[in-house]
C-alpha cells in the first residue's frame, strides 16, 4: 500500500476525520487548577545504578557521574546521581483521592484521534535523584491557548504540570510539558514541510560531524567556578546526529515509556485496542498499529504530513540536558531549563548545539549564570532554542540547589501523606 493508498482509504478517513471543537476547548479550560495523583506506572518506578546509566546512554551521554559508581563515589554528591530529567521517565503509582465525577466527564473522548506532538517545556531542579529513590507525581492543565498556523490550521496549546516527589515526600523537580494538538486532515493538506528531501552525508561529511564528537569533553571533577565566567563566555559545541531509527530505540530502551498511551505487544496489544481505538491505524499491511509510529515509519509520517519520520521532542530536551551539564562539570547544578521547539528532527538529521553565558548573578545566597543555547541543523535551521540557569560554585563555597516553595513543598507533603495512608489501608 503506498502513501496514496493510505490517504485515499476507508481507515485513513476515519483517522483524520476527527477535529478540535469548541466543546473540546471550553473542556479544557474547565480542568486548568485541578491536581491528581499519577497513577501511572512508568518502565523505570525506582531509580537504579543500572536504569541511571542505561537512560543516559540512551541519549549519548558517558558521563561517568551518571554512569560510573567508582568514579561517582568520589564526587560531592557521595554517588551516581540521575540526569535531572530522567526525572519525567521515573513514576510509581500516587494512591489518592477518588478523580470527581464532573472532572471524569469534562475528560470523556476529550481532544479523541488529534495529533498530540510535545513542543517544548520547563524544568525546575530542586534535589538529585540518587540509585533506591522511588518518584512520584502529580500533575494539572496550567494552562489552555488556541492559535492558528500555517502549517496545522487551528491547534490547541496546554501545559501540564507534573510535580515530582521521592518517598520523602520532597519535591525533586516540577516538569511543566508544552503540547500542542492539530488535527491530522488539516497537516495532510498544508503539507508544508513535504518537500523537504532527506538528507544524505558523503566520508567528508561524517568525518567532520565525528570530528566536533572527538572534540567534546565531560567537565567532570575540576570544578567550573562562578568567578571564571563571564558573559559572552562559549559553552562549546556539541553534536547529536545523524538521527536513525536506532536512537530512538536506544532512546525507548533506556526508560522512555509510552504513558498514557502504552503501545504493547500481543494480548495486551488486543487489550490496548479496545481501550484507545482512535490510537490504532491499520498500516500499509492492513495491521492495527498505533498512530505514535510516526517516530519511527516514514510512511506513516508522510501519510500525516511530514516529509519522513521524525524524534520525540524530549529527546532533544535530554540533549539539551546532557549539553548542560557537561559544561557546568560535577560540582554545578542545573537549577532551571526553557526550551522552545522550532523545527522537526527528521530521520537523518544532524543537530549541532551551541551556547553562551548570558549573564551571572547572585542570588538568595546562589551563585547563578544564565546560558542561552540553540540548536541548528544541517539545513542551517534552528530547530530548538533554550534557556537555562546553573549554579555554579566559588573558590570558598559550594553551588546549592534552589529552596522548594513554600506551597508547593506544603501539597507535596499532602499528597505523599495520604498516599501512605491509602496504602496502609489496602493492606
Amino acid at each position: 500500500m503506498t502513501k496514496t493508498d493510505i490517504l485515499k482509504s476507508e481507515e485513513w478517513q476515519k483517522a483524520v476525520d476527527y477535529a478540535i471543537t469548541d466543546h473540546d476547548i471550553e473542556r479544557q479550560r474547565k480542568l486548568l487548577g485541578f491536581d491528581q495523583a499519577a497513577k501511572t506506572r512508568e518502565y523505570i518506578q525506582t531509580a537504579t545504578t543500572d536504569t541511571i546509566r542505561n537512560f543516559a546512554h540512551g541519549v549519548g551521554d558517558d558521563n561517568p557521574l551518571y554512569c560510573d559508581p567508582d568514579y561517582a563515589r568520589g564526587t560531592r554528591w557521595g554517588s551516581v546521581i540521575a540526569p535531572g530529567m530522567m526525572a519525567a521517565q521515573i513514576n510509581a503509582p500516587l494512591l489518592g483521592d477518588a478523580v470527581p465525577d464532573e472532572i471524569k466527564a469534562l475528560r470523556k473522548s476529550l481532544f479523541k484521534g488529534v495529533h498530540v506532538f510535545v513542543s517544548g517545556s520547563s524544568w525546575d531542579f530542586y534535589r538529585p535523584v540518587y540509585p533506591g529513590d522511588t518518584l512520584y507525581s502529580f500533575n494539572g492543565e496550567e494552562t489552555c491557548e488556541v492559535k492558528s498556523s500555517e502549517f496545522s490550521g487551528r491547534s490547541v496549546i496546554t501545559v501540564r504540570r507534573d510535580v515530582k516527589v521521592n518517598q520523602r515526600a520532597e519535591v525533586v523537580s516540577v516538569y511543566r510539558i508544552l503540547r500542542v494538538m492539530t488535527e491530522r486532515k488539516t497537516a495532510v493538506k498544508k503539507g508544508k514541510y513535504i518537500a523537504i528531501k532527506p538528507q544524505t552525508y558523503t566520508d567528508e561529511d561524517i568525518a567532520a560531524i565525528d570530528a566536533i564528537y572527538a572534540d567534546e569533553q565531560v567537565r567532570g571533577a575540576p570544578p567550573r567556578y562562578f568567578d571564571e565566567v563571564q558573559p559572552g563566555d562559549s559553552l562549546g559545541k556539541m553534536a547529536k546526529g545523524p538521527l536513525t531509527v536506532t536512537d530512538v530505540i536506544c532512546f525507548h530502551a533506556g526508560g522512555y515509556g509510552f504513558v498514557p498511551y502504552a503501545p504493547t505487544v500481543g494480548r495486551l496489544a488486543h487489550i490496548n485496542r479496545k481501550r484507545i481505538p482512535a490510537f490504532y491505524v491499520k498500516n500499509e499491511y492492513g495491521v492495527p498499529d498505533v498512530a505514535q509510529r510516526l517516530h519511527w515509519d516514514p510512511l506513516w509520517a508522510q501519510a500525516i504530513g511530514n516529509p519522513m519520520a521524525y524524534d520525540y521532542g524530549v529527546m532533544r530536551e535530554n540533549y539539551l540536558f546532557h549539553y548542560l551539564s557537561d559544561w557546568a562539570g560535577d560540582d554545578g547544578i542545573v537549577t532551571r531549563v526553557h526550551d522552545e521547539i522550532r523545527k522537526f528532527n527528521y530521520m537523518g538529521d544532524t543537530q549541532i548545539i551551541t551556547g553562551e553565558v548570558t549573564g551571572k548573578r547572585e542570588e538568595a545566597g546562589q551563585n547563578l549564570v544564565d546560558v542561552a543555547v540553540r540548536f541548528t541543523n544541517q539545513r542551517g535551521e534552528e530547530t530548538v532554542t533554550a534557556t537555562a540557569t546553573i549554579a555554579l560554585p566559588k573558590q570558598t563555597g559550594m553551588a546549592m540547589y534552589p529552596e522548594v516553595p513554600r506551597e508547593l513543598a506544603k501539597k507535596a507533603a499532602q499528597m505523599m501523606a495520604r498516599h501512605w495512608e491509602l496504602s496502609r489501608k489496602r493492606k
